[in-house]
């Protein structure tokens, strides 16, 4: 039976370059996001440079039973599953109250609901079948409240949680799950959230591939957890956990107006 990565958010970023990663070793692909147009571009990019197969399935997954609708076509068309990237998501920069619900509720089906669905639904064949590697995209904002991406911070705190309860469940099974946290990435998220107006978002940022392949690595070891870049990772896991709560609140409130 042939087998698969399935890369959601694949048209552009972070997942189009893990896309190109899994292309690059031979991976045949199922490619995920809601531009059509974008995926049919890049599948026949693909297909025509690497000589692979490339399956792709266009769909919202802030709409959550799009989820199902996912494994379903996989299930349908004998489409075997051995990697799992999650990484579609989307996040905005504004004051909480600032944001209209619908907006905020479509973050959190994006960003953790369908994620857990898809998790669930392909993470239990591969327990099944004692192979699989999942890897989750969270973010560095996983580790700290963000006020003015109060609901973004939140999401991503969790998938860190989530998915390091799931790498601890799945130990012995066959089934690796790795958490990557990116820090700011050079890509078109700063434009779609509004923070490419932050100073930080700027051209000294690591760009999408340099993060993807540090996943790719980070996911084919089975590393529970992937922190991109020794700045982000000594602030993460240094920094911010010995900085006074509310003293780190008010930094990240200045930094993130």
């Amino acid at each position: 039976m042939l087998e698969y990565a399935l890369v959601t958010g694949a048209s552009s970023g972070i997942g189009l370059e893990f896309a190109r990663l899994f292309a690059g070793k031979g991976v045949n692909l199922i490619l995920v996001a809601r531009r059509e147009e974008a995926l049919v571009k890049l599948s026949e990019e693909l297909t025509r440079e690497f000589d692979i197969r490339v399956s792709i399935y266009s769909t919202d997954l802030s709409d959550v039973s799009n989820s199902n609708a996912v494994y379903q076509f996989c299930a349908n068309n004998g489409l075997n599953v051995k990697y799992l990237v999650n990484n579609a998501g989307f996040g905005l920069a504004a004051p909480f109250f600032s944001i209209p619900l619908t907006n905020e509720v479509q973050m959190i089906n994006l960003n953790v609901s369908s994620l857990v669905a898809l998790t669930k639904l392909f993470g239990k064949d591969m327990v099944d079948r004692g192979e699989g590697k999942i890897l989750n995209v969270a973010s560095t904002a996983a580790f700290q409240p963000g006020p003015n991406w109060a609901v973004y911070f939140a999401t991503k705190a969790f998938v860190l949680s989530f998915s390091q309860a799931l790498w601890a469940e799945l130990r012995g099974t066959g089934v690796t799950l790795t958490t990557l946290c990116p820090g700011p990435t050079s890509s078109e998220f700063g434009a779609v959230s509004g923070g490419d107006k932050l100073a930080f978002f700027d051209s000294r940022l690591p760009n999408a591939k340099q993060v993807a392949l540090f996943g790719f690595k980070s996911m084919m070891r089975g590393k529970r957890l992937a922190i991109h870049g020794f700045k982000n990772k000594f602030t993460s896991l240094v920094l911010v956990p010995i900085t006074p709560r509310e003293l780190l609140l008010r930094v990240l409130l200045w930094m993130l107006k």
